[in-house]
């Protein structure tokens, strides 16, 4: 049986090439070691991160409905977080950067619904619902956040990516899947860590992508708040690990004020972080945003951004001056005295304004390409786009007349002008030819028995991003990664100890008697010797009932374990002080 959402506005209003990456939420699949796992994590956050966390958290682990006790299901989730303007998706693993930030503009936060083996605990590589149910929804019940965050969104899925920034996505969802797995063989972990580290070090000028990816980490995964001296936690990663949560209080973790510096700070997904940044407060983080915004071609525009597109060989929007937006694959750009004077792209393109494309300017009609000068025209010092009628009909730009528009930088385009496209306050957008030729010196740009020819108006470039202007020009269906998150292994000795972890669940959620508890401690002890967390919620049922007896017994078995297995000691002493905080009597 598959978990289903309660509707939610904002997943309804998902495109299609995002709602790809959505999974459903097997609630059935999760096991009892699983919840058991949640409990224990949940248990050790909320007592530490009382101390530590941003006043946020708790409130909103109130705010989002999200349980101590068990795994949240979505459908609960969506009905509590559509109340602070807010949903939730299943997906499995690491998504696409531009994805996941998309899905947060449009105020979805993406869940990986796997959870972490009880071997990873403290930590994992990959994202788990550990990480983003506790970590990432209680923190959004605060508005100034949560609007940093679809901010952060809107922003972040404009950034244009490299051509290599989706290989190393790739081999680091590879890399997680790989670490997170049961008995993955060292040297296959050693090949994928050999691969990140090679792209890493291979990479280039970083893109857009890299850079605000960074600020992404440092700010809502790893992000402090406060001061140098007395930061608090807010980042998802922080929130969900015990392990790092602790680790990054101490003074082995350098504190830096964070800024727009930050951009340039790395990181490695698979080690904690030896350096963290602190903001003074959520508002700061707006501005070192912003500040990061004026420097994409997104605001920047011209010709970097026009080249960014380029390089970055994926599809992206051109947007001129006129509004005119151009979209597709951009394969070249002509250049004059640092100024693009002409634009070509390869394959489907679309024209739009305002986000919506123009009728008859789809990827059907222009299936091959589009290509057009930029700028304005040669010894006149009005553009184009700002004639009036009276200018147009003065200088031959007139429906029936036969013309050439020679423009600054050696573009030429003669042709019978056929018609010409306005937008809502008449300035035109789009000049239509036939029997046109379009040269740049000796090289032929456009020839008539190419067809009719549609010249985009526009003086300038003034803004370049990534992705198409209007998300329904383009059909993004199945780019979904090509690898698969693995599921955890069945076996009978498996299957036996989720039996016991499911009884010793049921004492304690339905208050059966404890009788059955030294039976199920003897079975660990004869058939499980190397499990300790049903020791601790054994140890923590006995203590509820002043059962000394079998108190003595878990605590003496304890410590042998401790002995045996000393990675796992402090797990132990971590759950059993828990215990001792809440009731203590022996």
């Amino acid at each position: 049986m598959k978990t289903s959402f309660e509707s939610n506005p904002h997943i309804d209003r998902l495109p299609e090439h995002l709602k790809q990456f959505i999974i459903p939420q097997n609630y059935e699949d999760y096991t009892p070691i699983n919840q058991a796992v949640w409990r224990y994590v949940m248990r050790k956050n909320v007592d530490y991160l009382s101390k530590v966390a941003h006043d946020s958290y708790l409130e909103g682990l109130k705010k989002t409905g999200i349980s101590i006790e068990s795994i949240p299901n979505m459908y609960g989730m969506n009905r509590i977080l559509q109340e602070i303007g807010w949903a939730a998706v299943a997906v499995d693993g690491f998504i696409p950067p531009n994805a996941f930030m998309e899905f947060q503009a449009y105020n979805v936060l993406v869940i990986a619904c796997d959870i972490r083996q009880l071997e990873h605990i403290e930590y994992t590589p990959a994202p788990d619902i550990i990480h983003e149910g506790a970590g990432h929804a209680p923190i959004i019940a605060n508005p100034e956040y949560a609007e940093y965050l679809r901010r952060f969104g809107e922003i972040g899925c404009k950034a244009i990516s490299s051509a290599r920034d989706y290989e190393l996505y790739e081999a680091i969802r590879l890399l997680s899947i790989l670490k997170e797995a049961e008995d993955t063989p060292q040297e296959k972990i050693i090949e994928a860590e050999k691969q990140v580290e090679f792209l890493q070090n291979n990479m280039g000028t970083p893109s857009e992508m890299a850079l605000i990816r960074n600020l992404h980490w440092w700010t809502v995964e790893y992000g402090l708040i406060g001061t140098v001296e007395n930061p608090k936690i807010y980042g998802a990663g922080l929130l969900s690990s015990i392990g790092e949560s602790e680790w990054c209080m101490t003074n082995e973790v350098k504190k830096i004020p964070y800024d727009i510096n930050t951009i340039h700070q790395s990181f490695d997904i698979t080690k904690p972080q030896p350096q963290l940044f602190v903001t003074p407060d959520f508002a700061h983080l707006s501005m070192v945003l912003e500040e990061f915004a004026n420097t994409m071609a997104l605001r920047v525009g011209g010709l970097s951004g026009a080249k960014k597109l380029v390089e970055s060989k994926a599809l992206g929007t051109i947007e001129l001056s006129t509004g005119l937006q151009i979209s597709g694959v951009f394969t070249n750009v002509l250049e004059h005295e640092n100024k693009p004077i002409y634009i070509q792209t390869s394959g489907k393109t679309a024209l739009a304004y305002r986000e919506k494309e123009l009728i008859g300017h789809g990827t059907n009609i222009h299936s091959e390409g589009f290509g057009s000068p930029v700028g304005k025209l040669k010894g006149i010092n009005i553009s184009i786009e700002d004639m009036s009628p009276k200018d147009l009909k003065a200088y031959d730009i007139y429906e029936g007349k036969t013309t050439t528009l020679e423009f600054e930088g050696g573009i030429k385009v003669t042709g019978e002008i056929i018609t010409g496209t306005r937008n809502i306050q008449g300035k035109i957008l789009l000049i239509k030819f036939k029997n046109c030729t379009v040269t740049h010196g000796e090289t032929v740009l456009f020839s008539p028995e190419w067809g009719v020819y549609d010249m985009a108006v526009g003086k300038e470039v003034v803004s370049a991003f990534s992705g198409p202007a209007d998300v329904l020009s383009f059909d993004r269906i199945n780019h979904v990664p090509s690898t698969k998150t693995i599921k955890q292994k069945k076996s009978d000795e498996r299957d036996s100890l989720e039996k016991l972890y499911q009884k010793v669940r049921n004492i304690r959620e339905n208050n059966y008697s404890i009788e059955s508890l030294s039976e199920i401690f003897d079975e660990i002890k004869q058939n499980h010797p190397n499990d300790w967390l049903l020791s601790v919620e054994i140890l923590e049922l006995a203590v509820l009932h002043n059962d000394y007896m079998l108190i003595n017994s878990v605590k003496d078995y304890q410590k042998k374990l401790k002995e045996k297995r000393p990675e796992i000691a402090h797990l132990i002493k971590n759950g059993v002080e828990l215990i001792e905080i809440k009731s203590s009597p022996y």
